[in-house]
């Protein structure tokens, strides 16, 4: 008996793992291995989620109008180039189905997001990976890379799960030395966070340009990660082609609500952002005088690098001892860092006190 087989090389794909969620015999954990919003969505978020359930029978629009306007009023776009999706991540996917075939290249850094290379994969396309400078992108590296076969190129700006990113020349650098067939894709999923002068999220770049992408997420800073909703600019052919790819109601009626009430509450998002600066440096300050390596990060997370690969995953059990969770990122093959991210006052406390702790039993 045979049964039916997918496409060649799906079966080769290694399944993506997000981070973990529960500690065997712990009830209650600190979780900090997803980068998920410290303080959860606003009362302002979780009010329209509960209206939204009133009308959970009605097809949603895939085209989002209330929060394609919001967006396009902030950030003085052109509407008709904004795109939605079930999270940045499908909207990835859907660029890679619909520009990726067999014998294409996509190129992303050497640490960048993993989805990158698995929706290359899925859509038969090869994917090629550009070294790294000191856990950051590197212009020149990306650009020797490549190929008449490039199709796509993914940045995440900043980096996930280095924290690190393109400054605004080297990311127009990188734009300059591309053909003009190559979608350059910029994925600023942690842009809220970040206020560096020199730092852009590319919206810039996309306004100038006939192949540039910007995507979003409202998983991180708006906290809606278990609804699934992400945005992008794009060049009006390349919106022409995503709606003939992205299912028709791919973007849910609560989504859409909870994205709209999360993007106008800016008072909450002020007070996150202000919460995540102080943590952010507070801690990468703090691991830092326990001697351990850590980036010049930002975004909502921090990357510990320890001696060795051995001594991370002794660092990972201490906190789980702990009832604290937080990431390993071997997958990114980064076997001696941890992903830490910034979450409430005491859950950040709690990790540097047993951070402290382990370190002290180390040495």
């Amino acid at each position: 008996m045979t049964t039916p087989r997918p496409q060649p090389g799906i079966l080769n794909i290694a399944p993506y793992k997000g981070g973990e969620s529960k500690i065997a015999g712990a009830d209650t954990v600190i979780k900090l291995s997803s980068n998920e919003g410290a303080f959860g969505p606003s009362p302002a978020t979780v009010k329209a989620l509960q209206e939204a359930a009133l009308n959970i029978h009605r097809y949603p629009d895939g085209h989002a109008p209330d929060l394609r306007a919001a967006i396009a009023d902030r950030y003085g776009l052109e509407p008709e180039r904004l795109v939605f999706g079930a999270g940045s991540d499908e909207i990835i996917g859907l660029l890679c189905h619909a520009y990726v075939g067999s014998g294409d290249e996509v190129l992303h850094t050497e640490y960048g997001f993993l989805m990158y290379a698995i929706y290359c994969r899925a859509a038969g396309g090869t994917p090629v990976a550009a070294p790294e400078t000191n856990l950051t992108a590197d212009v020149d590296s990306l650009l020797a890379a490549v190929t008449e076969n490039t199709r796509i190129v993914f940045i995440a700006n900043p980096n996930n799960p280095t924290g690190t990113y393109l400054t605004t020349d080297d990311l127009g650098r990188l734009r300059d030395g591309l053909r003009d067939d190559i979608l350059l894709v910029i994925d600023a999923a942690y842009a809220e966070y970040v206020g560096a002068p020199d730092y852009t999220d590319g919206l810039e770049i996309c306004r100038k340009a006939d192949n540039v992408i910007m995507t979003r997420t409202f998983s991180k800073m708006y906290a809606l990660g278990g609804a699934r909703l992400g945005w992008a600019y794009v060049p009006k052919a390349v919106a022409e082609v995503f709606d003939r790819v992205r299912g028709p109601f791919n973007v849910s009626v609560p989504a859409q609500a909870a994205g709209l009430a999360a993007f106008n509450d800016t008072a909450f998002t002020d007070m996150c952002r202000a919460h995540n600066d102080e943590w952010l440096k507070r801690t990468q300050d703090a691991l830092r005088q326990l001697g351990l390596f850590v980036p010049d990060g930002v975004g909502n997370f921090v990357l510990a690098r320890f001696a060795d690969n051995a001594t991370a995953e002794a660092a990972d059990d201490h906190l789980k001892s702990k009832g604290i969770i937080a990431r390993r990122v071997a997958g990114y093959g980064l076997p001696d860092c941890l992903r830490i991210t910034i979450g409430k006052a005491d859950e950040m406390e709690a990790v540097i006190a047993a951070l402290r702790d382990f370190m002290g039993a180390d040495t």
